[in-house]
């Protein structure tokens, strides 16, 4: 795959949020009769227009049934913090995309978009984002705003991550969940993004690592990103294949049919392991699959934050 013919998909859409609003504005068209229907930014309450005020929030349709000037009044502190993590180590640029594919179909781009998408829905709802990008080492940070200037380089970062050449590149999941913790001060909804293969640490280390981004009453939710046709269902035709783990260069031959009821199994046995887990320590898990639409993960932020409270 050409890393050019990747950039032209992005810049086809005129960047990524042109193409995140319209899933953005899809769903919501989809949602009107959902319970979900808090998402615009409402205002807090009318007050009435004083001469020689700005006429720019000026409610016609209340004077239309009033016949009295009133003003809309908006919240002057945004509702929620939010901040996203994206791992962003060579497993995630799993599948290797063919050139007819759009870079949403492995599981980086998944994330990458999935996160603008969410990117914009808290814009509209004027709530700060901030973002984490890590893999061997700590890639990038930007801490919570909700200003127009932040939420543009913010998607420039994410941008970036689409486009830098894949090298290489461990995941050291434990360290910068850890040190993402520590930066954390203020009471957020935190989403992370990964695949959650990790190298050397156990799941206990891990869990650890999830329960202290738990620390000052955050929110974390899990999006654990798979491409389920292979990772999961083990779909590959029964020639000899070479597996190549991305990150450790390790690799076996194997005949897929041969190993492919024990990997389902143990697949199936992990990932049940991972949701029990996580549920004990109050995280939501919420498993997706690269080849699905962002509804999954729409629908578990906004039930998420209906939850905040």
């Amino acid at each position: 795959m050409k890393i050019e013919s990747q950039i032209e998909k992005v810049s086809s859409f005129q960047h990524l949020e042109l193409l995140a609003n319209q899933v953005v504005e899809g769903f919501i068209s989809g949602m009107h009769k959902s319970p979900f229907h808090g998402f615009s930014a409402e205002f807090a309450e009318h007050k009435v227009y004083n001469v020689g005020e700005s006429t720019k929030h000026i409610d016609w349709k209340l004077f239309a049934r009033t016949d009295r000037l009133y003003t809309k009044r908006f919240e002057e502190e945004t509702n929620l913090r939010c901040h996203i993590i994206i791992d962003n180590s060579s497993s995630m640029h799993y599948p290797e995309l063919k050139a007819n594919q759009n870079f949403y179909e492995n599981k980086i781009g998944f994330s990458v978009l999935a996160s603008a998408v969410l990117m914009n829905l808290l814009k509209k709802q004027r709530d700060a984002i901030g973002l984490s990008v890590f893999s061997d080492t700590y890639e990038y940070y930007a801490p919570e705003k909700g200003s127009d200037r932040h939420h543009r380089m913010v998607l420039d970062a994410l941008e970036n991550t689409l486009i830098r050449p894949v090298v290489k590149k461990n995941t050291d999941t434990i360290t910068f969940l850890h040190q993402i913790a520590e930066k954390m001060h203020r009471r957020s909804m935190i989403i992370l993004f990964t695949d959650m293969f990790q190298s050397g640490s156990g799941d206990e280390a891990l869990l650890s690592a999830l329960q202290h981004l738990k620390h000052n009453k955050h929110k974390v939710v899990l999006f654990h990103v798979v491409d389920a046709k292979t990772e999961l269902n083990f779909d590959f035709d029964n020639v000899p294949r070479k597996f190549i783990d991305v990150e450790t260069g390790e690799s076996i031959s194997v005949f897929a049919d041969n190993v492919k009821k024990e990997y389902e199994k143990q697949a199936a046995l992990y990932f049940k392991k991972l949701a029990l887990s996580c549920a004990q320590n109050k995280i939501k898990y919420v498993p997706v699959n690269v080849s699905d639409n962002f509804e999954k993960v729409l629908l578990t932020y906004l039930a998420e934050k209906q939850n905040f409270g």
